[in-house]
């Protein structure tokens, strides 16, 4: 009797990328409920084969276990985690530039806070967005990014998922009146 466990699927004629510096490449691996089982090429993991095991030819392709991108921006969020702001579940305007203000005094000059996320002014007790009197008030000397990710409809009549503002002293350049709603332009 085997203890040797099959393998759900085994992935061969491939370019297996194992992260082990000692073999960074195979032509096979077994893998068993998401985990790897064992690499090396298709005759090594015969043992872990039987009769409902999967089989996957790459047909030469590059297969990197591990990886699942979906939709992070893994770079960007590397570069710019510490000046980055969520809204996400924010109760209120004011808690919410409470927090733009506490992110602005973390955030070194020349670099912008970004306010990004999921985050709706429906969240908010105020049900509004916030003006840019309160976030020049809340980040004086700090440029301020705000992203909306919300769906809306834009003056093309087509749906948007994106709409940004530049706020205190990037505004003033371009004439934006401060009493304004903050992030009152959509790009489409």
């Amino acid at each position: 009797m085997s203890t040797v466990s099959a393998a759900d699927t085994i992935i061969h004629s491939g370019r297996i990328a194992t992260l082990d510096r000692g073999r960074p490449l195979v032509s096979a691996v077994a893998v068993r409920a998401g985990r790897v089982l064992a690499v090396g090429d298709l005759e090594d993991l015969s043992e872990h084969r039987d009769d409902s095991t999967k089989l996957i030819d790459a047909d030469g392709r590059t297969v990197v276990p591990g990886l699942n991108d979906s939709h992070l921006h893994i770079v960007r969020g590397g570069l710019n985690y510490n000046m980055e702001l969520r809204w996400d579940d924010v109760p209120s305007l004011s808690d919410a530039m409470g927090m733009l203000a506490r992110q602005a005094e973390r955030t070194p000059p020349p670099q912008w806070v970004r306010v990004i996320g999921g985050w709706s002014e429906f969240q908010f007790a105020e049900r509004r967005m916030p003006t840019l009197d309160e976030v020049n008030a809340a980040a004086p000397d700090t440029p301020v990014f705000i992203l909306h990710l919300k769906t809306m409809r834009c003056s093309t009549g087509r749906r948007s998922g994106h709409s940004g503002t530049p706020a205190t002293r990037q505004t003033r350049p371009a004439g934006r009146s401060s009493a304004a709603p903050a992030a009152n332009r959509q790009v489409c």
